[in-house]
């Protein structure tokens, strides 16, 4: 077997989501559809936090986290895939290049999950713990949450993607998806990969069971919470405000989970590519909708930011 693990020389392609022109003309329209209303959603969001100061609080600090993190998680993925879609012969992209993709994919993608089990503690000491909650849920505290998930997900990525591209790749092959993700990169080395297959599971136990956990504990003291509270208009608003936090963690850890704790071996291409077109494409584009319809004060803030806009704009 040729020895050619060198990055000069070997480069990846991506598989094709159809042979047909016109097939793939409408799946680049569609998804390009989806980036932009992606972008244009959660970087509404974060600007109407940034510029509302009703909205200086640490919920709505860590969506503004949450909002900035999609913008480029989406932005590591996109660009690339409908490019690769529009091109008529196949799109190369280098080892150096996947390794980097990869990376941004690994570390954003756990950063989201980290900073959801975040938010999942912010919800608890809100509803749990309320006449505490600005003392425990300083603004200190709140930026050291949002640094630490950023840093764990950068320390995960990085270790992970350096392990994964230390293996051999003897040739150019074809990845069975549209971007660099870590099995079907695994896939293509020509050596024994099972400690690599160890340490990817490892790291989705870290970034995906254990904050789960966190978040369904947090969730059982919120809802006996809720359910003590005497106000009906205070059960309906905390849990309007967890529903739509708790429908972005069914997305996200849901497909993460179809894909990275199911043993190695039972992994599918096609499987894979559905899975990854909905937490890469359309779940960044739900959750900007998810937050703005079930949250008042988040509708009422645009509201507000959309008069002024019009006003100013207005002779």
């Amino acid at each position: 077997m040729e020895e050619a693990n060198q990055t000069g020389t070997i480069h990846f392609h991506f598989r094709p989501f159809s042979r047909l022109p016109e097939v793939q003309m409408l799946i680049f329209v569609t998804f390009l559809i989806m980036y932009l209303f992606s972008i244009s959603g959660n970087f509404s969001i974060s600007l109407i936090i940034w510029f509302n100061r009703c909205l200086h609080t640490p919920m709505y600090f860590f969506l503004a986290n949450l909002a900035v993190l999609e913008i480029c998680y989406s932005s590591t993925i996109a660009p690339l895939t409908l490019a690769s879609i529009l091109s008529v012969e196949r799109n190369l992209i280098s080892l150096p290049g996947c390794g980097t993709q990869m990376f941004f994919f690994i570390f954003l993608g756990s950063t989201d999950c980290i900073l959801l089990a975040v938010m999942a503690y912010d919800r608890f000491v809100a509803i749990c713990h309320p006449l505490h909650y600005t003392l425990m849920m300083s603004w200190r505290l709140c930026v050291q949450l949002s640094l630490g998930s950023l840093v764990l997900g950068f320390i995960l990525a990085l270790q992970l993607t350096v392990l994964i591209f230390r293996l051999p790749f003897c040739s150019s092959k074809e990845i069975s998806l549209f971007y660099c993700d870590v099995l079907p990169v695994m896939r293509l080395a020509c050596a024994d990969t099972r400690l690599h297959e160890a340490a990817l599971f490892v790291v989705s136990v870290i970034v995906l069971t254990i904050p789960f956990l966190l978040i369904t504990l947090s969730y059982v003291f919120i809802v006996t919470a809720i359910l003590k509270m005497r106000s009906a208009e205070g059960r309906r608003k905390a849990f309007s405000t967890c529903s739509s936090h708790l429908t972005v963690v069914l997305l996200q850890y849901g497909c993460g989970s179809l894909i990275y704790l199911c043993p190695s071996s039972n992994y599918s291409p096609d499987r894979g590519q559905v899975v990854s077109v909905v937490y890469t494409f359309i779940t960044p584009v739900l959750n900007p909708l998810i937050y703005s319809m079930r949250n008042r004060e988040l509708k009422d803030a645009m509201k507000r930011t959309m008069m002024q806009f019009l006003v100013a704009k207005s002779p």
